[in-house]
């Protein structure tokens, strides 16, 4: 009556936290640090736009995006990357860069890969969205563990050859979710190269690329571009979600080759759900804004320090690079978890909900995420708490 490819889908990560916790009294005032909603001010002139186009919700919003939201993402990845793109043939606007992670997998993969079941690589952990998108197509999900000693970025250059020849393309996520490490520009030269040598292609996760502490993040088009990749290998995608604060606005972009586009615009007429046109009027003018991305990230390197201050002598800490999660060594994530919501309140996410056993080993089980989206003061005082609850 199902379809036996979903049956052995694990429960999502947080159906299950809260079938952990909520048969249990949080031990003071709760403070949610699981989910990555980030809770700083959007700029305020956002809701002006969308009150002044308000009519176009009276009508149906051009599917791709409109011609002016599709330059202003253009302009903006021109100036972010220093990649010339074309708006109309390589630029698609998404409803929320998750249904472009998935849509990817739908429009590019094909049935086979030289004669057997394809291959798609992902990190593990990873977001959820890369394991359904396989499962989806029929293909075989590979979990490629990025941990400490991997620097939390798989390694895919070291996997055989008899598994690379299936290979139909890879996930990445730069700056990584939930460890916050940052692709190298070594890192992509040496994956769009094997990429190349085995004919698939890069969908690159760069929804957090502009929260960062030292230098901005290399992208994976910047990276293609300087090696004289096919054009159709790297396949991006965007987000203001994190960028601007504006997760609700479910305004992003998937960028890559003119026939990869193509192809996800073609799926995209017949199952995609376009953002209302006042939602694009409002994205238009957000990524032309850079003003406001600054002070975001001002504020959550300022995070980082409180936690740094906090964690700086636990043994395995590592202080992340980029997004806005903390990735704490514990010894067991789920039991962490449960004890702190018991004795203090506040409210994290296991690791282990986020990977896959493989081969008896969960990489993320000796870990809990740390979602640093409130207050600074909220911040500090919920870390303080987990530090003593925790660690002692």
């Amino acid at each position: 009556m199902f379809p036996e490819r979903f049956s052995n889908l694990p429960a999502y990560a947080f159906p299950r936290l809260r079938a952990l916790l909520d048969v249990h009294e949080p031990g003071g005032a709760a403070m949610h640090m699981t989910i990555g909603e980030p809770k700083h001010a959007f700029p305020a002139w956002v809701a002006d736009i969308i009150a002044e186009n308000a009519e176009g919700f009276g009508k149906y919003p051009p599917n791709d995006g409109t011609p002016e939201l599709l330059e202003a993402i253009r302009v903006w990845v021109q100036r972010r990357y220093g990649v010339g793109l074309d708006a109309g043939s390589q630029i698609m606007v998404l409803n929320g860069t998750r249904e472009g992670l998935y849509n990817a997998c739908m429009a590019l993969v094909p049935e086979q890969k030289g004669g057997d079941r394809p291959v798609i690589l992902l990190p593990n952990p990873f977001y959820q969205v890369y394991m359904i998108g396989a499962i989806s197509v029929g293909a075989e999900p590979m979990m490629v563990p990025a941990t400490k000693e991997s620097g939390h970025l798989p390694d895919y250059t070291a996997l055989p050859a008899e598994v690379l020849n299936r290979v139909a393309a890879a996930y990445i996520c730069s700056p990584a979710n939930p460890q916050g490490a940052v692709a190298s520009r070594q890192y992509w030269t040496d994956l769009i190269r094997l990429a190349e040598q085995y004919d698939f292609r890069v969908f690159a996760d760069e929804c957090y690329s502009e929260i960062y502490r030292g230098e901005a993040p290399t992208g994976a088009l910047d990276v293609a571009q300087e090696l004289g990749a096919d054009p159709e290998r790297v396949v991006i995608f965007h987000s203001l979600s994190k960028r601007s604060n504006l997760p609700g606005l479910r305004s992003g972009f998937v960028a890559g080759g003119p026939e990869s586009l193509k192809r996800i615009k073609q799926l995209r007429a017949y199952s995609g759900a376009p953002l209302p046109l006042p939602l694009q009027r409002a994205a238009e003018r957000v990524w032309a804004d850079e003003g406001h991305v600054v002070e975001n990230r001002h504020l959550y390197q300022q995070k980082f320090s409180i936690a740094d201050r906090i964690f700086g002598d636990i043994p395995g800490y590592e202080s992340p690079e980029a997004g806005f999660f903390l990735w704490l060594p514990v010894k067991d994530g789920e039991a962490s978890a449960l004890k702190l919501w018991q004795e203090t309140g506040v409210r994290v996410l296991p690791g282990a909900y986020l990977a896959r056993e493989v081969d008896g080993f969960n990489p993320g089980k000796e870990y809990i995420r740390v979602a640093l989206v409130h207050s600074n003061e909220d911040v500090e005082r919920a870390l303080t708490a987990l530090r003593s609850c925790i660690y002692g």
